[in-house]
């Protein structure tokens, strides 16, 4: 079949479509990517791209159409609305323009903006193609949840244009379980509800590393608490740093953070307020493809969310990169996310925003002996082959994709 995907974010910025659209491509699928100018997360264009192009890219022999998008910058607020909205304007007018063969379905890729979906609607209605809408993030709560915005007529506003988005989505697909009822109270029928949650790429998997290796060299000693991802509102780096002050008189806990985001400043100026350069390292980010290297080296590994409603529906995808590594984990998170961690057994899951909680959470795995902490990573390992392979995702979406296409031609004859 063939499958275009809408997404604002693509290679070379670090999203999990990137893997997906190789999946579908080597399922048979001929695949052909509308996205914008790669500025993610940095805020501007990467290099050898620009507002006027190139427009036409590709990725491993996939075609990669690009509209041009103001690029988010790193303040926040107006610039990041202006770059959201660039994209529904340039892919709701350029989209149809440069990709005028017919496709047979349109997969959407959300981890926000929900706006992504407004151009392929363009595309549904011009070209009669059904949509598959795969929701990452749930919006309006996630604009409140974040701070982003705060004016109950501008989230009424945004509630009204999800509520039309969901009604006209031939399928929407979830993340996590308890997406679906939040989607349902917005107008988004059952019976188009399909649960896919998110892989990992097949690169992330327990490995050794050798003795000259240089991530050996970039990590601290002592026993490694690692976070990877995005530094940002929704990851509670206060619980992260609060914890870390309280574990400060335990020399051999080192807390390693590989990544960038918006509040990586902030949170660079807290550690030397607080004095932590001995034992909080930001390490910067690095390629996707590196992380298992650098898990490999971890004794936890640490995902963080803020508490709020919409954060407990969540299950953050850094979760299956984790399990997939077979390392443990310490999550201080509340809802879906601990309760995916908790049937796992593959680690120590804390409420979201409680520092005490963590910092004792980290202690309990530090004085467990080596061998317990590798039986509970390869409990997760186990648990992500079963519920989360990528190659069996695939499948399940390859499966909705052309029951999504069936029916649609059946209501079309």
């Amino acid at each position: 079949m063939r499958v275009l995907i809408v997404t604002q974010y693509f290679w070379p910025e670090p999203f999990r479509i990137n893997d997906v659209a190789h999946g579908l491509r080597d399922l048979g699928h001929e695949v052909t990517v509308l996205t914008g100018m790669p500025n993610y997360p940095e805020g501007r264009f990467f290099d050898g791209y620009g507002f006027f192009g190139p427009a036409r890219d590709s990725y491993d022999g996939i075609p990669v159409v690009r509209v041009p998008i103001l690029p988010r910058g790193a303040s926040g607020g107006l610039r990041l609305a202006l770059n959201y909205l660039s994209f529904v304007i340039m892919g709701s007018l350029l989209g149809p323009l440069r990709l005028r063969q017919k496709f047979d379905a349109i997969l959407v890729y959300e981890p926000s903006p929900v706006t992504v979906m407004l151009p392929a609607l363009v595309m549904r209605w011009l070209r009669r193609t059904p949509v598959l809408f795969w929701v990452q993030d749930l919006w309006p709560e996630s604009l409140s949840a974040t701070g982003m915005v705060r004016s109950r007529w501008v989230l009424s506003v945004v509630e009204r244009m999800v509520r039309f988005i969901y009604r006209h989505s031939d399928r929407i697909l979830i993340q996590s379980q308890a997406f679906r009822e939040p989607i349902e109270q917005l107008d988004g029928a059952a019976k188009k509800i399909v649960f896919l949650p998110n892989s990992a790429e097949a690169f992330y998997r327990p490995i050794e590393l050798e003795a000259e290796a240089l991530e050996r060299r970039l990590m601290p000693e002592g026993f490694r608490v690692v976070f990877a991802g995005n530094i940002g509102a929704a990851q509670s780096f206060e619980t992260i740093i609060d914890a870390a002050t309280l574990l400060r008189d335990q020399p051999g806990i080192q807390w390693i953070v590989l990544g960038d985001g918006r509040m990586r400043e902030w949170a660079a100026r807290e550690v030397e307020a607080r004095g932590l350069q001995g034992s909080v390292h930001f390490l910067g980010r690095f390629a996707p493809e590196t992380m298992p290297r650098f898990f490999a080296l971890a004794d936890v590994l640490l995902v963080t969310l803020r508490r709020d409603p919409i954060f407990a529906r969540t299950v953050p995808g850094k979760l299956q990169s984790y399990l997939a590594c077979g390392k443990p984990i310490v999550a201080a998170l509340d809802g879906e996310g601990a309760r995916v961690l908790a049937e796992a057994e593959a680690g120590l899951a804390c409420p979201a925003d409680d520092p005490r909680a963590l910092a004792d959470a980290i202690v309990a795995l530090y004085n467990m002996p080596d061998s317990e902490r590798k039986r509970i990573g390869d409990r997760g390992r186990a648990y992500f082959e079963t519920q989360f392979e990528r190659g069996m995702l695939l499948s399940r979406l390859n499966r909705c994709i052309h029951e999504t296409v069936k029916e649609n031609d059946q209501c079309a004859s």
